[in-house]
């Protein structure tokens, strides 16, 4: 995944409500719960089912580095599916989400004016529809190429063309990201 997956990740897990579990065995506990037996989670982290089960009666505290990253992300991915569901729903239908980015910036324009890309820095509150293209782009699997052309056409719209009064024919580039991070 990448930073722009990553941006509307972390910005959906603002809005869960309770911590997720740090600890190894509370962590395998969860997946086990939610995955319903230990075979399941097994499969899922590639490791054995004995494994899990001493993880979940807390024989074993400390994974290995990727095992423990593998674990996090699972559990990341599985927790509060509802708030998480919720969050999205809210951004896609009334409020939006906002972009801080520090990227390059490029354009093609009418002939006369400048089209050097150059860095800027970024602060917009972008419409409910680019969330929820942003949403279904990632539920559908989109690269981040296609996520990187939605963000763009965001900021072309609502910075560069400001909804529509000026700059007609543009078309801007989202290049060099140096980061993203999305508000809900």
């Amino acid at each position: 995944m990448g930073i722009l997956g990553e941006g509307l990740n972390a910005a959906v897990e603002r809005a869960f409500t309770r911590p997720i579990p740090k600890s190894a065995p509370a962590q395998m506990r969860y997946l086990v719960r939610q995955e319903k037996g230990t075979r399941a989670v097994a499969q899922l982290l590639g490791i054995s089912q004995r494994t899990v089960e001493r993880y979940v009666k807390g024989q074993i505290v400390r994974p290995r580095p990727e095992l423990g990253e593998r674990l996090a992300d699972a559990v990341r991915q599985r927790w509060q599916p509802r708030v998480r569901e919720r969050a999205k729903k809210q951004a896609a239908t009334t409020d939006g989400l906002v972009i801080h980015t520090r990227a390059r910036f490029g354009y093609t324009a009418a002939p006369g004016t400048t089209d050097d890309a150059r860095v800027r820095h970024l602060t917009l509150a972008l419409p409910p529809e680019y969330a929820r293209r942003f949403f279904d782009a990632q539920a559908a699997g989109a690269t981040e190429r296609q996520l990187r052309n939605i963000a763009a056409e965001g900021l072309q719209e609502i910075y560069f063309q400001d909804h529509g009064r000026r700059a007609q024919g543009l078309q801007v580039e989202f290049t060099d990201i140096d980061y993203v991070e999305f508000e809900l």
